[in-house]
Formats: C-alpha cells, sequence, structure tokens
C-alpha cells in the first residue's frame, strides 16, 4: 500500500477520494480550507471525474451536494464549525429527508478558538441534528474514518458529519493509503416525492425512525474498532476521552508510567456508544473525563450511569477537574491525570530560559488597501465632524479594530456589519453607520442585509472593499474573481451591477490607495440619504506585485504622524526620525500622501 506523509485535512482529502467521491463542496473557513483544495489538486491524478466547488456559503455547499446525494453520488461538504450555523436550516431537514448517495460533512472545530469566532462543538450539534458523528485522532485516522463515514451514511440514508479540530486538521503524519480505491457510479435521480418532498407528516414519521435508528447506531458503534475499552479491568478508577484528547492522553500516560490505566476511548460520539462503555464502566469507582470544548462524552457517562444504575463518579468539565474551554495538551492532561490517580510527577529537566519570543500583534499587512479604505472613511468623517458608527465584518478587514485605526466598532458574524449598520441607525438617528464588508463575503452572506437596507428605507453607508480574493483563509477565488475551484474562467459577477439591481440610492467606486479621491467619495456619501455604497477596489497584495518602495529622506522632522495614524508595519520609529523597511514595504503610497513635510519618497522601481 503506498504511504504518504500528509497533513490532517489532506488526508480527509485523499480519503474522500479513495472512497469513491463524485462531488466536493465547500466554503473556505479555517482550519478546513485545504481540504477542498487538495481535492481541487490531486483529483486530476486520483480521479478527473470529480467535480469540486467553492460555493458562495456553506449553505448552498450543502444544497448542492444533497441534490447530488439525491441522485446517488457520494458527495463531501467542508466547513468550519461557525459554517456550521449557515447550513443549519437545509442540515436539519436533510437529517429527516435522508441522502442515498453518502454524504460526509466535514465541520472543522476550533478549539482555542485559534482563528474563529466561537468554540462551539460539532458533536453537540450533531445531537441537535440527530446526525452520526465521527471525530479523527489523527491524520491516519481521519484517513480511514472518512470511508467509514460514507459507508454508514449509505448503510442508513443519512448525512454524516466529521468532526476534525485543528490539530487533527493541520498535524502531519505518514497515512498508508489503500491501493484500491473505491469508484461510485451514481445511478441518478429517481422521481419519488414521497421520499424527497418534506411534509409535516412526513416529518413526523421519520422523526419516530430516526429514535429507531440511533439505537440501532449505539450496538453498531459499540463494536466499531475505533471505539476502545482499553486494559478494561486493569483498576478501579480509569479515563475516558476522544478526538486528539485521546493521544495526548496516551503520550501522558506514557510519561506517568501509567500504561496499564483503564482507557475508554470514543470515537463516535453520537449516537453515544452506550453498550461498550456500561460493559467498561461495570466494575469501575471513579472516572476522569478528558475531552475538548462540550462536555459530551461527560454527559454521555452520566446517563449511562443512571440507565445501567452503576454507583461511578464521573469527573470532567462539569464538576470543574477539567477546564471550560480552550485546548487540552499533553501537558495539562499529565498534571490532571497525576492528581486523579495520585501519582507524582516526573521531575522535568531544567533548562535554560528560552528567550521570549517578540510580540506579534495581529496587523493589516504592509501595503493592504484596506487600511488605506478605512483611514479615508476616518479622516472624511473627522473632517466632516459628523457622529459615525463602523460595522465591521470577518476577514482580514477585522483587523481594522486595531489601534491607530480603530475602525471595527463591531463584529459579530458573517455578513451582519450590513444589518447591524441599520439596527443602530434606527436607534441612533443623528449618526452616519458605516458597514464594511469584503467582496468574498458580499457574495457569502452580504446581498440579503442590502436588500432588507433598501426595502426598509435604512439610511446605511455600504464599503465594500473589494480586493479581488478571499484574503483571511487563503486567496481562494469567489464569484467575483471570474475563475473557479476548477480552474475554469466563468462569468465575473459585479458587484456595482448586484448593488444597482438592489436598488441602492448612490454607487461610487474609488481606488483607496488614491486618497484625495477615496475621501472625497466618503464625504459625498455621507451627506445623502438612502443606502449609499462606496466600493473601494484594489488588489490584495497577495494577488499582485509591487511595482516600488518608499524611503525616508533627510527632510523628516520626526513628527510620526505616518506610524502614529497609520499604523503599517513596515513604518517604524529609529531615534528621532522615521524609517520605513524596504523589506516590507509594497509601495502602497500611503504614508507619502499624509507626510506634511515631503519626507517620505518612491525609492525604485521593481
Amino acid at each position: 500500500m503506498p504511504t504518504e506523509f500528509l497533513m490532517g485535512n489532506e488526508a480527509i482529502a485523499l480519503g474522500a477520494l479513495d472512497a469513491g467521491v463524485n462531488v466536493v463542496t465547500g466554503y473556505p473557513g479555517t482550519p478546513s480550507s485545504e481540504i477542498l483544495e487538495t481535492v481541487a489538486r490531486r483529483r486530476e491524478k486520483e480521479n478527473p471525474d470529480v467535480y469540486v466547488e467553492w460555493s458562495v456559503n456553506e449553505k448552498a455547499a450543502l444544497e448542492v451536494a444533497a441534490g447530488a446525494s439525491y441522485a446517488g453520488a457520494r458527495t463531501l461538504v467542508t466547513m468550519k464549525q461557525v459554517g456550521l450555523n449557515v447550513a443549519s436550516d437545509p442540515l436539519m431537514s436533510l437529517a429527516y429527508v435522508g441522502v442515498k448517495g453518502g454524504m460526509v460533512i466535514v465541520s472543522a472545530d476550533d478549539p482555542g478558538p485559534i482563528s474563529s469566532q466561537t468554540e462551539q462543538d460539532t458533536r453537540t450539534f450533531a445531537a441537535f441534528a440527530h446526525l452520526p458523528v465521527f471525530d479523527p485522532a489523527s491524520p491516519e485516522e481521519a484517513y480511514r474514518m472518512i470511508g467509514d463515514a460514507f459507508a454508514l451514511s449509505e448503510q442508513y440514508g443519512t448525512p454524516v458529519l466529521f468532526r476534525p479540530t485543528t490539530r487533527v486538521c493541520h498535524g502531519c503524519a505518514p497515512v498508508e493509503r489503500t491501493d484500491r480505491p473505491l469508484r461510485n457510479t451514481p445511478e441518478g435521480f429517481v422521481r419519488d416525492p414521497a421520499r424527497w418532498v418534506i411534509f409535516p407528516r412526513a416529518s413526523y414519521l421519520n422523526h419516530i425512525k430516526l429514535a429507531g435508528r440511533e439505537r440501532e447506531l449505539d450496538t453498531q458503534f459499540s463494536a466499531y474498532p475505533l471505539n476502545t475499552a482499553e486494559n478494561s479491568t486493569g483498576g478501579r478508577r480509569a479515563i475516558a476521552c476522544g478526538g486528539i484528547s485521546y493521544a495526548y492522553v496516551k503520550e501522558a500516560l506514557a510519561q506517568l508510567g501509567a500504561v496499564n490505566i483503564p482507557l475508554l476511548r470514543i470515537a463516535t460520539p453520537y449516537p453515544f456508544p452506550e453498550q461498550l462503555t456500561a460493559d467498561f464502566l461495570r466494575d469501575k469507582d471513579e472516572i476522569l473525563v478528558a475531552e475538548e470544548l462540550d462536555p459530551v462524552i461527560e454527559r454521555a457517562l452520566l446517563l449511562c450511569c443512571g440507565r445501567a444504575h452503576l454507583p461511578v463518579n464521573v469527573r470532567g468539565k462539569l464538576d470543574g477537574t477539567m477546564p471550560q474551554a480552550g485546548e487540552n495538551s499533553v501537558e495539562q492532561l499529565r498534571a490532571a491525570i497525576a492528581a486523579f490517580l495520585g501519582l507524582a510527577l516526573p521531575q522535568e529537566e531544567k533548562r535554560a530560559e528560552p528567550p521570549a519570543l517578540p510580540v506579534r500583534p495581529p496587523v493589516l499587512c504592509a501595503g493592504c488597501p484596506h487600511r488605506a479604505s478605512f483611514y479615508a472613511v476616518k479622516r472624511a468623517m473627522k473632517e466632516l465632524k459628523k457622529k459615525s458608527y463602523f460595522c465591521g465584518d470577518i476577514g482580514c478587514y477585522t483587523l481594522g479594530n486595531a489601534a491607530p485605526l480603530d475602525m471595527v466598532d463591531t463584529c459579530l458574524c458573517m455578513g451582519a456589519d450590513v444589518t447591524i449598520a441599520q439596527g443602530l441607525r434606527r436607534v441612533e438617528e443623528d449618526a452616519v453607520c458605516f458597514s464594511f464588508i469584503g467582496d468574498s463575503t458580499f457574495f457569502a452572506s452580504g446581498m440579503t442585509g442590502v436588500a432588507n437596507a433598501v426595502y426598509n428605507g435604512t439610511d446605511i453607508v455600504l464599503a465594500v472593499l473589494d480586493n479581488s480574493t478571499t484574503a483571511m483563509t487563503g486567496h481562494q477565488p469567489h464569484p467575483g474573481t471570474g475563475r473557479t475551484m476548477m480552474g475554469e474562467l466563468t462569468a465575473k459577477l459585479s458587484i456595482e451591477r448586484v448593488l444597482e439591481a438592489l436598488g441602492v440610492s448612490s454607487l461610487r467606486i474609488v481606488d483607496p490607495l488614491d486618497q484625495t479621491a477615496a475621501v472625497d467619495a466618503v464625504k459625498a456619501a455621507a451627506e445623502e440619504r438612502g443606502v449609499r455604497a462606496i466600493i473601494f477596489r484594489s488588489p490584495c497584495i497577495a494577488v499582485t506585485k509591487a511595482t516600488s518602495v518608499y524611503t525616508v529622506t533627510d527632510a523628516c522632522i520626526g513628527c510620526g504622524k505616518c506610524v502614529r495614524e497609520l499604523g503599517c508595519p513596515a513604518t517604524v520609529r529609529q531615534g528621532k526620525t522615521v524609517k520605513i523597511d524596504p523589506s516590507l514595504c509594497f509601495g502602497c503610497s500611503l504614508c507619502a500622501q499624509y507626510c506634511p513635510t515631503g519626507a517620505i519618497m518612491k525609492k525604485e522601481v521593481r
């Protein structure tokens, strides 16, 4: 069998290809983005018949996959945990309607959170939706479990959730692939309104079927080989865990020299393998639960103990033994396990303290056009002396909240900038309410909010920060780029034409790096009424090339305005003057436009 050294997300992608996936859809979001990108990159070699797309949002991705699954295709849908919220409308109904071809929905959780708004737990969502969920502990397991998830999906005619966490998604390991990949030939869609059309009576009957399916899955998951009861008779105290915490617990036990401690590993947390668990707990007095995010395993153990009348003391997040939030680590679990078992922690070898890492607060890149867009709005409103509020969104431009820009007053979820601004305007009638949204997010979830503002006649200024890419998650294409994930050239959706069709009262397009024009555009929009739109259009520095760099001449008087007001990481104080780091400068010219003495000059053309 061939072995490849793979990132977890790559293992998931190749596992799906080897399982005969036909259609892959998704919306980019860390830590899940590389899954779909790997499928797109490897499909020509692995299976050219596979279709792959970045959908406009997670709801669209799930619905496209559902249609393909109705026709018998094996489908994979990828997103991060907050994207599951966007997909929840079709997801909840799809749990009742079911599927024909296997459907696996990857919802990558982000304990920490490292790059997300929330720490929500997909395992809890699985219970809410009555859907099976797989929880891999490593890239190797992720590869294997994807195939199992497709098989289970088809066996029970249900979507299946797949929950890798950040450390599984981005960890790397040698993965042994099958030398006999499957190929699935879809049967095609068979008309059956009684099955595919959701009606209240059908939903009632299907809800009853869901309960019966969960009882069947309890039996099946109790025999699933990755749900394990290790050293089950090794003592009266035990540990339960799942996901990446299983790997951490194994390492911690090895370091403590306690490898014979009974260990219950849950790889399929919903429906919970209760039969396996009850058998494991019959001779136990106490069990410690190690898991990330919600106490899913812990609650299931308490329920299992109650049903089976087992007097086992379950310890974890609910009683405060384990942390309520954040990632686990080997060191953290080692200390918790040592305390639980009454063991001494091993003596650590004393090492010299490493030097402190430099402080690197998140900041917009040098040359980022968003900085210029924010500053143009800030300057315009300062000169107009108008009360104003700035509603932000999810993306690179969330970093506009940092000093010295301080231009993001609110940030809730994708697309909410447009609607939050409307709510503020209804209360703050004397304020100019701005909503900042990126080009990718505009297509994903911004258009509905604009329609709402136009329909209800709410005065807001919509600032579309169009940098021609989905920058925050890795520069994926979107409907405004004119290119698909399959590499095909396609219709390039025009943001301005969409806004005109939605009925905005005025529309201006400006290059934010031309600050005079940008400030004038903001001033004009601020004085108008209705839904006014400004498209700040300038490409991300990652999708274009720098043409010049700037340098500070002897005319610098050390006023520090460029550093104090713009916050560009390429510009730093040096003694009584300022220096521009040529390795960071992208030649945007923003600092030069605002230097009061003209001391910042273009140095060279690259």
